[in-house]
């Protein structure tokens, strides 16, 4: 069993859940909170991750949607206070763990969360009081476990990122077995969105070496194992390298995202059903496109470097990679797949500008470049 220290504790072993309540016992929690969704409960995994727990815990809350929104903060965190909760497990993807960020967020601290969204200044006002949290990932994707950041959408219909320190989880559980029986499509979509938080945060012309490493590792094990994780669902070697891709993608974009990330929040702010991983998937191609052209990235020949991991016999085998890979993965390859068309594009660019990841993207994007990746995602 390895025990990662990096940004926070990690225990990452298959049954790893069986440590739940010795790393609450180590915090002090002993009225947690359980966050997840309706979903990691009828699929057994809810049971499995609380069999170590004896029932000892405040509530559990499954009433997290899809996209993570304010009105569902706002009823965990009244679940919060009433049972008198002293922090927080969450179980299930990125939306679940992200929702429970929120609710650390929202038990602790006064004024509504649009205060503490990054692009309102908000980082510094979230502080130490934030509840303390442990993550169970059901997910190879967001990485959300290990990470700074929650991706909430409030009540005005802006998706917002919340970044902090004291919002990475006091400890995550990385069990590759509670991934095993989540369907192929949520297998594809979820492993894309940690491709692209690898490739993205490589590519992000901040300086941060073992960042670098850190993406260009995850994304080796990832590409590697994505296509096996979804086709070969008990694959365990295939599901755990699925996992260390996520967890390290995440570890690495404290040092930023980009475009990707900035069309597929504004995108899933105006339609909260889209899948975010699978924008990301449709993105990718377009954005990798545009940023190949940045200063940075071709000085530091990272398109090279990207193709080496990937075990690409060239940087101008990159992109149409990315692409394959989708249609391999059997995702949609283009907008329109999802029922979106030009008529949301100015909506889509307007938002993506105002998207926090779009300041660390290696290629300043105007608004007209934000229409032209979007037309060539159709």
């Amino acid at each position: 069993m390895a025990l990662i220290n990096y940004l926070t504790q990690i225990q990452f072993a298959e049954g790893a859940v069986g440590l739940l309540a010795q790393e609450l016992a180590a915090l002090g929690i002993e009225r947690p909170l359980v966050v997840t969704d309706k979903g990691v409960r009828q699929a057994g995994l809810l049971d499995k991750a609380l069999a170590s727990l004896a029932e000892k815990t405040a509530g559990i809350f499954d009433e997290t949607p899809g996209n993570p929104t304010e009105a569902a903060v706002r009823a965990a965190a009244a679940a919060y206070l009433e049972s008198g909760a002293d922090g927080i497990v969450a179980i299930g993807g990125g939306s679940a763990i992200d929702l429970a960020k929120g609710v650390a967020i929202a038990a602790t601290h006064d004024g509504p969360l649009k205060d503490y969204a990054v692009i309102a200044g908000g980082a510094a006002r979230i502080t130490a009081r934030t509840a303390p949290v442990v993550a169970v990932p059901t997910t190879a994707g967001t990485g959300s476990e290990v990470g700074r950041g929650a991706i909430i959408i409030l009540d005005d219909g802006r998706k917002v990122g919340l970044l902090s320190p004291y919002l990475i989880p006091r400890r995550a559980i990385c069990d590759p077995d509670l991934t095993v029986t989540l369907p192929a499509g949520l297998t594809a979509a979820t492993g894309m969105d940690a491709l692209s938080h690898c490739v993205e945060t490589y590519l992000s012309a901040a300086y941060n070496p073992p960042a670098d490493g850190i993406a260009l590792e995850g994304l080796r094990l990832g590409y590697g194992a994505i296509v096996r994780a979804t086709e070969s669902p008990q694959d365990r070697a295939a599901r755990r390298d699925m996992m260390a891709a996520s967890m390290m993608g995440a570890m690495a974009f404290q040092k930023g995202l980009g475009c990707v990330h900035s069309l597929s929040h504004a995108l899933g702010g105006l339609n909260p059903k889209l899948h975010h991983g699978t924008l990301n998937a449709i993105f990718l191609p377009a954005v990798l496109a545009f940023n190949r052209g940045a200063d940075s990235v071709s000085a530091d020949g990272k398109f090279a470097r990207l193709a080496a991991v990937m075990g690409l016999p060239g940087e101008d085998a990159v992109i149409p990679a990315f692409a394959a890979l989708s249609a391999r993965l059997g995702l949609p390859t283009g907008l329109s797949q999802l029922g979106v068309g030009p008529d949301m594009f100015d909506a889509v660019a307007d938002g993506a500008l105002k998207d926090h990841t779009h300041q660390t993207n290696p290629r300043e994007a105007s608004r007209q470049d934000y229409l032209d990746m979007l037309r060539a995602s159709e």
